[in-house]
């Protein structure tokens, strides 16, 4: 089995998640409770960031179940695990719990199963 490659499935299915699941859940409410025609556009440009941010490590982690690549895997891990500490430190000190915001788990997952994929690519 190719770990990355399932890593990488999972980070194209967490980029639907985020565009159809997010987009009601989190994305419309934000853009009608700002009221402030700036902010609302400043909020939806950082949201599509996020998603062309989403897609590139889809795509990347896409590459990097083809071949080894330890500085490509550590830029991906080293993004999602920024993700990961985001959402458990907002989490904690804004809302004092992490069930809310438990994105962060997609966001360790995903780093620890490239890693495994990648060390077995190694004793291949």
């Amino acid at each position: 089995m190719n770990w990355t490659r399932l890593a990488a499935t999972l980070m194209g299915l967490t980029v639907l998640l985020h565009v159809f699941g997010g987009g009601p859940e989190v994305y419309d409410p934000l853009q009608a409770a700002l009221s402030d025609p700036f902010l609302a556009a400043f909020a939806a440009v950082l949201w599509h960031m996020i998603t062309l941010v989403l897609i590139g490590l889809a795509g990347g982690l896409w590459v990097l179940a083809q071949r080894q690549d330890p500085a490509l895997e550590a830029i991906l891990s080293g993004i999602q695990l920024g993700f990961a500490a985001l959402f458990v430190s907002y989490g904690l000190s804004r809302l004092g719990t992490l069930v809310p915001m438990s994105q962060w788990i997609i966001f360790l997952i995903i780093p620890a199963m490239t890693r495994f994929g990648q060390s077995r690519r190694k004793n291949q």
